[in-house]
């Protein structure tokens, strides 16, 4: 699993925060400290679960006693992921260091294993109840097999089987969901960090009084609450797509539909002819039982349901010829026994409990209802229509969040690849503007990186907004020629140490944390801070592939990181930690020392259609396409003074398209110029404006 530069740079933000405060923490009581507190500002698709993920175990390696994390979210489907890519999926790598399994299957010698890090997993709904005694919440009751105590009070008092009270990490996925009632709840339980992960902030009272604490006595500013996730980074990442088309349409549904389908048409072949392994998927979202406010009749024959989900089934079925077997219908739609739906309708009408059904299905049409918006997350969905019945008035936001993912996490260059596109029906064109507006508020505050083009919707309104070219000309492929730097670097790796066995070197250089623990037995027990002058070892394989991906992850494609001494348990500010760093940033160093940007015109591609907006767009004579959009000032004179030249040209997307990779560490990997122009055959000139002017 390889993280991307911004990804660790946040995870280690906020360990480091967190191994700072739980130097010197605010305490409550003598044994009760106020807990470390981060929000996660990151937009939908930057990778929240795997900062976080690597959050964890970065504050696993700071600390000397194997902490538990108490890892939260509201749905359910939600909570089945992170399971499932904690413990065996894409992020198990991540979380190597932790035994990760459902808080509900917690057992008590969980609890007391000090042998490595514990990550529980479950829904609010499995604590969030203010009567623990009267309610119906397993987690609170007691259980043959786990002695006296409750689970709740085995997370309460966490002593592993030296009696020392293990830290104890809160992560909160979609934090904007946490209320007050759960606030109280979780703080009951004495954690040592509450990390939420948010785009949005909302601070309940009872986090409040915390923050304020720790800004009056620990003298912390907003920022110092706030690990914020830069969109740029995310976008440039190629983790999202880089445009958004949006239109909006006064008419009958089969006329948005059509046009949406038209344009996935266009992008499917685009997918096929640059081999890529995914076909382009659209969801559907509408009311679901409900038709104008009035509720639709189960009774009715399918043929005269009046239900949005049947009407738009019928439509892609009867009318467009779509295979019936490609189309999910996940919402709670109503049907009465002696009407029946066809046996080719594919309905999930059981929420959660059907997901992994659907999962498995791999359908490339979806309709659903608010149901599926938090949880799935498909990068290869681009397609996106919006009814007017769907309610909430931000629903059209949330939508944009699930269309947003780009696929394999790289722009192609094709730009119709890297573009959301979504077609909002409405009756009154005043709808649509209310809701174009709350787009470009959410889109300029979160990610103003991602083009926006706004259209009005009419048959075939959609395959206006792509200019074709006009000429047919080739570009070549780019690429990092790195074969003379394998011996450098394999110089490098052969230099650092073996620190496997009984080596001083992977002992750390002594940074105290202070742990609770249990001292003597019986009536005379008593709680005690313990100075843990140790921390939790790290393979030298963690510490290596991190300080390489900080700066550039090429690099670490030549290296032979399944070495037998990478396999070395050391401590993360030990003198072995610090050669490995050092022999990391070397490697960087002799990648791009002894590296060269190539191209090669046996793999050339054919120059493809853009994107424009028709209002805002210029025409040229000898470009390669009529016209382009999106040029400020001084692009649209140069390239009007560059049309005179009378040579073949055209502009370059920011994004994808035809890019050059940079070999320099940190920052951006690639180069979009603004002009291309051929001064032959197989030569050409990439230009960039920019100046003082």
């Amino acid at each position: 699993m390889h993280l991307f530069p911004f990804q660790i740079a946040a995870s280690s933000q906020i360990a480091e925060r967190f191994s700072a405060y739980a130097s010197d923490p605010l305490m409550s009581t003598r044994t009760r400290p106020v807990p470390f507190f981060q929000n996660l500002n990151a937009l939908t698709g930057s990778g929240k679960t795997v900062i976080l993920a690597d959050t964890v175990s970065q504050i696993r390696s700071h600390l000397g006693v194997e902490p538990v994390v108490l890892w939260l979210s509201k749905g359910k489907v939600v909570v089945w992921q992170t399971l499932q890519n904690l413990a065996s999926g894409k992020y198990a790598e991540l979380a190597g260091s932790f035994t990760t399994k459902p808080l509900m299957d917690c057992k008590q010698r969980d609890i007391e294993n000090s042998q490595g890090g514990l990550i529980l997993v479950a829904t609010v709904g499995k604590f969030n109840q203010a009567d623990q005694e009267k309610g119906d919440r397993l987690i609170y009751q007691l259980a043959l097999d786990l002695g006296d105590a409750s689970l709740w009070e085995m997370l309460k008092k966490r002593r592993d089987n030296a009696g020392r009270r293990r830290p104890f990490i809160i992560v909160y996925d979609e934090g904007h969901n946490l209320s007050d009632q759960q606030t109280q709840l979780l703080l009951d339980l004495e954690p040592d960090a509450l990390i939420a992960a948010s785009a949005t902030t909302r601070i309940p009272p009872e986090l409040g009084r915390i923050i304020t604490r720790l800004k009056q006595e620990k003298h912390w500013t907003d920022d110092n609450l706030v690990t914020a996730v830069k969109s740029s980074d995310v976008v440039a990442s190629g983790l999202v797509k880089q445009q958004i088309m949006l239109g909006g349409y006064v008419t009958p549904m089969e006329v948005a539909v059509d046009d949406m389908l038209e344009s996935m048409k266009r992008t499917e072949a685009a997918a096929e002819a640059a081999g890529l392994p995914f076909r382009p998927k659209a969801i559907y979202v509408s009311n679901t039982n409900i038709v104008s406010g009035v509720p639709d009749n189960p009774a009715l024959r399918f043929s005269e349901r009046q239900a949005r989900p049947i009407q738009i089934w019928r439509h892609l079925v009867e009318n467009r010829g779509i295979d019936p077997s490609t189309i999910a219908v996940y919402c709670n739609l109503k049907f009465e026994q002696k009407a029946p739906p066809p046996p080719q309708f594919v309905l999930f009408n059981g929420g959660d409990n059907d997901y992994d059904r659907f999962i498995s299905g791999n359908y490339q049409h979806i309709i659903f209802n608010q149901t599926l918006q938090e949880g799935w997350d498909d990068p290869s969905c681009y397609f996106a229509y919006v009814d007017k019945d769907m309610g909430s008035k931000d629903q059209v936001t949330q939508v944009v969040g699930r269309v947003l993912r780009q696929p394999q996490a790289q722009h192609y260059p094709d730009p119709i690849l890297n573009t959301a596109q979504f077609y909002i029906r409405t009756d009154q064109k005043a709808v649509f503007d209310q809701v174009l507006k709350e787009v470009q508020a959410k889109i300029g505050s979160e990610t103003p990186e991602i083009a926006l083009t706004v259209f009005t919707g009419g048959k075939g309104a959609a395959s206006k907004l792509i200019m074709p070219p006009k000429k047919v000309k080739q570009l070549p492929e780019l690429s990092i020629q790195a074969a003379l730097a394998k011996e450098p670097i394999r110089k490098i790796l052969a230099s650092v140490q073996d620190y496997r066995g009984n080596n001083p070197n992977t002992v750390g250089a002594g940074t105290r944390i202070q742990v609770l623990q249990d001292i003597g037995g019986g009536k005379a027990a008593h709680e005690e801070w313990v100075e843990v002058e140790h921390s939790n070892r790290v393979t030298a394989r963690w510490i290596f592939v991190r300080e390489v991906e900080k700066s550039y992850r090429r690099a670490i494609n030549l290296c032979d990181i399944e070495d037998p001494k990478f396999d070395a348990l050391v401590e993360f500010t030990s003198p072995a930690a610090d050669q490995i760093r050092d022999a990391a940033r070397k490697v960087v160093a002799a990648y791009i020392d002894n590296s060269n940007v190539i191209h090669n015109f046996a793999g050339a591609f054919e120059v493809p259609a853009v994107s424009i907006d028709p209002a805002a767009a210029s025409s040229f004579t000898f470009s390669i396409h009529d016209s382009y959009s999106g040029l400020n000032g001084f692009e649209r004179d140069f390239a009007q003074a560059l049309d005179k030249t009378q040579r073949v040209w055209f502009r370059n997307p920011p994004r994808g398209c035809f890019e050059i990779p940079l070999l320099t560490a940190g920052g951006t990997k690639n180069f979009n110029p603004d002009f291309v122009v051929w001064i032959g055959d197989q030569a050409i000139a990439a230009i960039d404006t920019k100046g003082d002017h």
